[in-house]
């Protein structure tokens, strides 16, 4: 892999880790179309794409999460607080994503991280938003959202595991199932993924040597991190803008589209 291709699929991680249109699927499928291979570090090269979209995450949302270290010491004593609150709905959504991304991970990386998987996530994920779109009630506040609710938008984001399912498509569509209006449910779930993507890094990591980030291997590792955050902090701004006035209709049909798009890919 060439320094341009690392820079392009750090643009695509951009692009894609925030717009419900998934960002494992757009990265396996560039790897597949175009033959860019990075072999054994692949999986490295796609957590270090991560981190740049975290520190988009962690940039945009810098107020946000300064306020939840600040309520920290008040998180087990009574209090209506809205950021104590948020602290306690994170926790409660991670323990999925930790408890089923340790059990699966080896899965994920063996057996579904191909196109014809990518197909069936694409279509079920475009699938489910044209319908909450059109069936959910969408009105309600984040500072509402129940342990229970919290929960279940943290299973949403354990089966995100699966290429082509989404972190930013699952959270979303559950939350607005549950009542929440567009740009809350996907505020919550960008807060939400911060610790997964932490988690997620953190095992990689250990699994790797310190020579895997040396070299020219850590310079395409760094070129993708800059790459995705730089993108992904201006996609992230624009897209809770847009949420808060606009359907997830357009990225519903682009899923479809591509996802047909890839089943004739498959048969030429």
């Amino acid at each position: 892999m060439t320094n341009l291709q690392a820079a392009l699929l750090g643009v695509i991680q951009g692009l894609t880790e925030f717009l419900p249109i998934s960002s494992s699927a757009h990265l396996i499928l560039a790897r597949e179309v175009f033959g860019w291979e990075l072999s054994r570090n692949e999986l490295p090269f796609d957590v270090a794409c991560h981190l740049g979209t975290l520190v988009a995450v962690l940039v945009y949302f810098r107020h946000d999460i300064l306020a939840m270290v600040k309520a920290l010491p008040k998180i087990l004593q009574p209090s209506h607080d809205p950021d104590t609150h948020r602290v306690c709905m994170i926790a409660i959504g991670t323990l999925p994503i930790l408890v089923l991304g340790f059990v699966l991970s080896d899965v994920v990386a063996q057996s579904l991280r191909n196109p014809s998987v990518v197909v069936v996530t694409l279509v079920l994920g475009g699938l489910a938003m044209w319908v909450v779109e059109r069936l959910a009630v969408k009105f309600r506040h984040a500072d509402s959202l129940t342990w229970l609710e919290a929960l279940a938008i943290g299973v949403a984001q354990a089966a995100a595991l699966v290429p082509g399912v989404s972190r930013s498509a699952a959270t979303i569509t559950v939350g607005m199932w549950l009542g929440f209006r567009r740009d809350q449910a996907a505020r919550f779930g960008f807060l939400l993924g911060i610790p997964a993507i932490l988690a997620a890094a953190a095992k990689t990591s250990l699994e790797l040597e310190i020579a895997d980030f040396t070299g020219d291997l850590g310079q395409l590792f760094i070129i993708g991190l800059l790459t995705s955050a730089i993108v992904g902090y201006i996609v992230v701004a624009f897209f809770l803008r847009y949420l808060a006035r606009h359907s997830l209709d357009v990225f519903a049909y682009y899923r479809m589209v591509l996802a047909g798009l890839v089943v004739v890919w498959l048969l030429v």
